[in-house]
């Protein structure tokens, strides 16, 4: 038994929650967004164990882990099979970003033809084995949650690690990026200077960023969950923006988001397809 004149034993690792970091298709950048925590990070581990980040650390703990985090899309059959396996040793499995939420910017495949692109880009295309379609983890396994972002948000992030070793529900907001924009203080670029901006449909967590610079936003954070395109598509038109313009506009960095779905045609040469199941 610990007295005062004698310091109280460390933690038990194996007590404490554990937590482990997984990269599928992806760039890694919010991997590094829990690495730019910093002080939160250094604080974080001391109250969990941190057992599989080969981002940090090539310490590796069996699971089970009480919290997984997962960065990146499903493109090839063993990422597929790889998330299931990261599901079976996750007591709570969260999505972080727009290509484990959305299949990212490597999702604009799924609006061509795969097999031309492996002819064209690959030496060998042989030796390429991928699906046709890039897919969120979500298309494959039980998601407990979503945090969105290209990249994520650092403060959402710790929310959401926070909260599921807490045992709550994470309290990110729905809202769009246009409330974010008025906490701030920013004009609104399309009524001030009528510049195309995905703000009034886009989720709320980047801090209105891009407007704050006079600059439409741009979609990065993904759709909210009453995303309204339909009510937006005049505005992005009377902006200067033509039928394939839009289109461009919405497939970037959540290409098969099912709120950034064009809803009257692609509006250009290539048949719209239906987001992933």
């Amino acid at each position: 038994m610990a007295t005062a004149a004698t310091p109280a034993p460390p933690p038990d690792a194996a007590r404490r929650p554990s937590l482990a970091v997984w990269k599928l298709a992806s760039c890694d950048g919010c991997q590094l967004t829990l690495l730019d925590c910093e002080d939160e990070l250094l604080a974080l581990a001391e109250r969990i164990d941190i057992a599989h980040f080969p981002e940090m650390s090539r310490r590796s703990v069996d699971g089970p882990y009480d919290v997984s985090l997962v960065e990146g899309s499903v493109t090839t059959a063993a990422d597929a099979e790889r998330i299931r396996e990261i599901r079976a040793v996750s007591r709570h499995l969260v999505a972080i970003g727009a290509c484990a939420t959305a299949g990212g910017i490597q999702a604009l495949r799924d609006f061509a033809d795969i097999d031309e692109f492996v002819s064209v880009v690959y030496a060998r295309p042989e030796y390429i084995d991928t699906l046709a379609r890039a897919t969120p983890a979500a298309a494959h396994v039980p998601v407990d949650f979503e945090l969105r972002g290209c990249p994520i948000d650092r403060r959402q992030l710790l929310e959401v690690i926070g909260a599921f070793l807490a045992g709550r529900r994470p309290q990110i907001p729905s809202h769009s990026v246009c409330f974010e924009c008025k906490a701030r203080g920013t004009t609104c670029v399309t009524v001030a200077q009528g510049t195309p901006c995905l703000g009034p449909i886009t989720h709320a967590g980047c801090g209105a960023l891009c407007p704050a610079y006079d600059r439409g936003c741009y979609g990065c954070f993904g759709p909210k969950p009453d995303a309204d395109l339909p009510a937006l598509l005049p505005l992005l038109r009377r902006d200067g923006m033509d039928a394939p313009a839009v289109t461009r506009f919405l497939r970037t960095f959540n290409a098969t988001a099912p709120g950034f779905a064009v809803p009257d045609g692609p509006g250009d040469d290539e048949p719209d397809r239906e987001a992933a199941p």
